[in-house]
């Protein structure tokens, strides 16, 4: 399985799908997001896609995401570790990724490091997410899998 197929799986897992565009439960309004969590111009009150819009609109965001991963990652990474790195940050933002001890640590060598440093992005207005471990793990998981040791 290529490194997309994996993010696109742990995105759809986690993300879900609405096809009618909502807001931000925090808002009540702006950002309205809809299919896999997508945001952004033209995505606004009264917006449907077909689950077809949503999951090309999901690859395109996603192959773009990957894209900019490899401009960050200094290092050789197997498909899983990309596939990690890239779901996280279609949760996060690349920004987030960027400026990340996970990065940092990656970028350092320290593979096992940065597989533990998923699990530090659990939280959400300063409280732990049952959902965001979940995904943290997944992802870490995925991560692991990839990587030349056995550290779980």
């Amino acid at each position: 399985m290529s490194w997309i197929d994996m993010a696109i799986n742990l995105a759809k897992q986690f993300e879900g799908c609405v096809l009618t565009a909502y807001p931000d439960p925090a808002s009540g309004g702006d950002p309205w997001t809809i299919g896999y969590g997508a945001t952004g111009p033209g995505i606004t009150q009264g917006v449907t896609w077909t689950q077809n819009q949503a999951d090309v609109d999901l690859i395109a965001r996603m192959t773009a995401i990957g894209a900019r991963v490899d401009s960050l990652v200094t290092v050789d990474i197997t498909d899983e570790q990309k596939g990690a790195l890239c779901d996280f940050a279609y949760n996060l933002g690349v920004g987030a990724l960027a400026g990340s001890t996970l990065l940092k640590m990656l970028n350092a060598g320290n593979v096992q490091g940065a597989a533990d440093q998923f699990l530090r992005w659990d939280m959400a207005s300063g409280k732990v997410m049952a959902g965001l471990e979940h995904r943290r793990d997944a992802e870490r998981a995925l991560f692991i899998l990839g990587s030349n040791f056995a550290g779980a």
